[in-house]
């Protein structure tokens, strides 16, 4: 099979919207993978993307669901019809739907998950509560999506030192 050469995201150096470097290593199947912005916005809206599914998008409409803003309900509601209707566009098939969590361990400030205390006990290190903090919503949650069983650690670990937390 020919691999296919591909250009940076268009993502990349897009101001408003918070993508990570790593995030440039993501390519499955000669398709650059969902950022962790709208992996972020899809599990606020209650909706499962399939990378087969996000390949057939524009680039203007992956941009634009990375954009769109879930602060409220209102415009959660309207991310998952939009994201919804893209879906169907592509495919024709129904979106997979999958259960909102109210409280993600990524908005837990008071208690770092176990699996990130494993995860960073298995390459020695440490993240303190303020640590934890610190960080953006969507930081901690690309450091759970990362540390899940099964996952490269080459990105965990690329994603730990952008985050800035290796102690020095």
């Amino acid at each position: 099979m020919m691999k296919i050469k591909l250009t940076p995201s268009e993502f990349k150096n897009l101001k408003g919207i918070e993508y990570f470097k790593f995030e440039e290593d993501f390519i499955e199947e000669n398709v650059r993978c969902i950022p962790m912005i709208v992996r972020f916005k899809m599990d606020a809206a209650g909706i499962k993307l399939k990378l087969a599914e996000w390949s057939k998008f524009l680039p203007t409409e992956r941009v634009q669901l990375a954009s769109l803003p879930i602060s409220t309900q209102q415009q959660t509601d309207k991310y998952h019809q939009f994201l919804i209707g893209l879906i169907t566009k592509y495919t024709g098939n129904q979106a997979t739907t999958l259960a909102i969590e109210p409280l993600p361990d990524w908005g837990n400030l008071h208690q770092i998950p176990a699996m990130l205390k494993e995860k960073l006990a298995e390459f020695q290190l440490h993240l303190s509560i303020n640590q934890w903090r610190k960080l953006t919503n969507i930081q901690r949650f690309a450091l759970l999506k990362l540390c899940r069983p099964g996952h490269e650690n080459k990105n965990f670990s690329k994603a730990i030192i952008e985050f800035g937390l290796l102690n020095p």
